[in-house]
């Protein structure tokens, strides 16, 4: 699969041969929603917490008499039923992360980029180099290339002049090739990908 390659400021620079074996996937919507649950489930804190009956506030002593007054017998306020009371089987801090292949990880990552490619929503640029290192500059580029929800991968950092216009732009996303994600790529509108890029993919994927 060949895609063209372009300049930030919209000029041609030649063109890719983007491997099948990586780009060239018919994206499974199964596939994808368990990778996205997995990343999901693990970056969740877990830490939702309730109080049990021995830990509120009430006093512990006995309410009223066993028997004799024609009601439920009681122990102290802190039971469940009465309010302010415990709660019962309420939510404890835990992890919710649940163990993924390794290999469906990587078939998830390369079924997301394939459905970028397919929908036409994967841009290869040349570089990333600035005239300009300035906030202004990149979104006015942005603007003209039609860019809007923004995910860029490069195969390395990518240069501090690009990464500090882009931080102040809403939308915008920056990755190494290392950090490519499912999550990230399926929740932006346009994937942006560096030669570099590509290559670095490529070769962490093959």
């Amino acid at each position: 699969m060949r895609a063209d390659v372009i300049t930030l400021d919209g000029g041609e620079a030649g063109s890719v041969e983007l491997s099948d074996e990586v780009f060239g996937h018919e994206p499974r919507a199964d596939v994808l929603h368990r990778v996205v649950r997995w990343q999901r489930n693990k970056a969740q804190q877990g830490t939702h917490k309730v109080k049990t009956r021995s830990e509120t506030s009430y006093s512990t002593k006995k309410i009223y008499r066993q028997k004799g007054t024609g009601g439920a017998r009681h122990g102290d306020r802190n039971a469940p039923i009465f309010r302010k009371g415990g709660i019962y089987k309420g939510p404890t801090p835990r992890s919710h992360a649940h163990d993924l292949p390794k290999k469906f990880r990587k078939l998830g990552l390369m079924h997301a980029l394939s459905d970028k490619a397919r929908s036409g929503d994967l841009v290869v640029v040349e570089d990333l180099n600035l005239a300009e290192a300035k906030t202004a500059v990149l979104a006015k580029a942005l603007k003209g290339l039609g860019w809007k929800r923004t995910l860029v991968i490069d195969a390395e950092r990518a240069p501090e002049g690009f990464a500090r216009a882009a931080a102040n732009i809403a939308d915008v996303d920056v990755l190494p090739s290392i950090g490519a994600n499912v999550y990230d790529i399926l929740k932006r509108d346009t994937l942006v990908i560096t030669k570099a890029g590509v290559e670095a993919l490529e070769a962490r994927l093959k």
